[in-house]
């Protein structure tokens, strides 16, 4: 199948070829057509498969036809979780509406109200935006939702994570009832089926990716850190390796990336923060710095797992596992991007042992488990025993190891012993252990 068989318009047709693109990826090729005919459409793909322009087209297909309503407000709204995100979905917009007259435009949280302003006072067609700040300009009654035809919910899981639902269903609520809405999610769990519930009408569920994901491209690695600073070791000695061109270091909280950032920096390396809690001038100064290379060690909370798009990620490295284990997937998918290979290496340690159990069911198989000499682990990885562990809670089992730079030996070894205990033998069909003898017999 081929862009031209979609019956996209000539303008869109044109600036995908543009772009070079000239078959869909799967998800487009399912969502596209659905979403043309006007049915409401609840997806699921992996990230990296081409899910922003399965819904960005048929917007805009949807905009080079004449407005149902009459008025200024917007035709099409994308509400997205973070603002990079955010950015990515306009910059989308620009990129394959290029040939079209579409006013477009993006409300963010962190960036002036003047800009803002200024756009809602014109006719306006299509806006990106994050649920907080919309809300807020439709509080005040600076944003008339009455003309909106389409509205496409983006990462809805993220959205609930952080706590978006109860925005969503008010931005809805302001909008037509005949409106069509197209919901896109990394999982499909019985939140996102309570959402769409309310949301959508008779939708067409597509879902691209299964529950066990794989990213066949990037080579993932997993190393056991006994402390705080056997982690900062292995870091260190990962980040001097050569074939480390651009990385992104994931860590646990906004304080310890900018911890993380500046020990790197006062090391030599070019690296920068980003997270929810600097303003979006500097964020975007952050993310423009690493795409001309003067950061190449970004460490980010998850904020930037899902949304970022930076070419040349070479590296992965989860300094501290996420809480969930979808978190796991669209972190690692920063690197590998369009047919490229990258590596994602992730430090585990004692006690995030429920973490790593939670990623391995979810991609349904292990983490291979690697050791640098001269780096090696006091203790040896427990793996939880088969039934018990990461399915029985939700929350955080163990908090993530705080960045005191103490360790405590005795500690260690008596929680260790208790934990032996309480999860049984570890499983018998581990992965293999790959031991690193120099650079040149790496595994493949």
């Amino acid at each position: 199948m081929t862009f031209t068989e979609l019956n996209l318009s000539p303008s869109i047709l044109k600036a995908l070829g543009a772009c070079g693109y000239k078959e869909p990826t799967g998800i487009q090729a399912e969502a596209i057509p659905k979403a043309m005919a006007a049915q409401d459409i609840i997806a699921s793909a992996q990230t990296g498969t081409g899910k922003t322009a399965a819904f960005v087209l048929p917007a805009l297909q949807r905009l080079s036809a004449p407005p149902v309503a009459p008025g200024k407000g917007p035709r099409i709204l994308v509400l997205t979780p973070t603002r990079e995100l955010a950015n990515q979905v306009t910059d989308a917009v620009r990129t394959y509406g290029k040939f079209m007259r579409v006013r477009s435009g993006a409300i963010l949280g962190g960036m002036p109200y003047r800009e803002q302003l200024r756009m809602l006072s014109a006719p306006v067609d299509f806006i990106v935006a994050t649920p907080g700040r919309l809300i807020d300009h439709l509080e005040n009654g600076r944003l008339n939702l009455s003309r909106l035809e389409m509205l496409i919910l983006d990462e809805a899981d993220r959205m609930l994570d952080m706590g978006f639902v109860e925005d969503v269903e008010k931005i809805a609520a302001a909008t037509p009832s005949a409106r069509q809405t197209l919901m896109f999610s990394a999982t499909l769990d019985h939140r996102i089926k309570k959402l769409a519930g309310g949301l959508l009408k008779n939708p067409e569920l597509i879902q691209i990716a299964p529950n066990q994901v794989t990213h066949a491209n990037i080579e993932q690695r997993l190393l056991v850190a006994d402390s705080l600073p056997h982690k900062n070791r292995l870091l260190e000695h990962l980040l001097a390796e050569q074939d480390v061109k651009k990385a992104i270091v994931f860590s646990a909280t906004k304080r310890d990336a900018d911890s993380l950032a500046k020990d790197l920096a006062a090391l030599g390396h070019k690296a920068a923060a980003l997270h929810g809690d600097m303003t979006q001038g500097a964020r975007n100064r952050t993310i423009t710095n690493m795409h001309r290379g003067q950061v190449k060690v970004l460490v980010a909370t998850d904020v930037a797992a899902r949304g970022l798009d930076v070419t040349g990620i070479s590296h992965v490295i989860n300094f501290d596992l996420p809480k969930f284990a979808e978190d796991y997937v669209h972190r690692i998918g920063r690197t590998g991007r369009a047919g490229a290979s990258g590596i994602a290496i992730s430090f585990v340690s004692h006690n995030e042992i429920s973490y790593l159990d939670r990623i391995e069911k979810f991609t349904g198989s292990a983490l291979p488990l690697h050791v640098i000499p001269g780096l090696e682990p006091m203790q040896p990885l427990r793996r939880l025993a088969k039934g018990k562990g990461a399915g029985a809670s939700r929350g955080r089992a163990a908090a993530a190891p705080q960045r005191s730079g103490k360790s405590n030996a005795s500690t260690s070894t008596s929680a260790a012993n208790s934990k032996s205990r309480r999860w049984g033998a570890p499983r018998r069909d581990q992965a293999p252990v790959v031991v690193y003898r120099n650079k040149s017999q790496k595994a493949s």
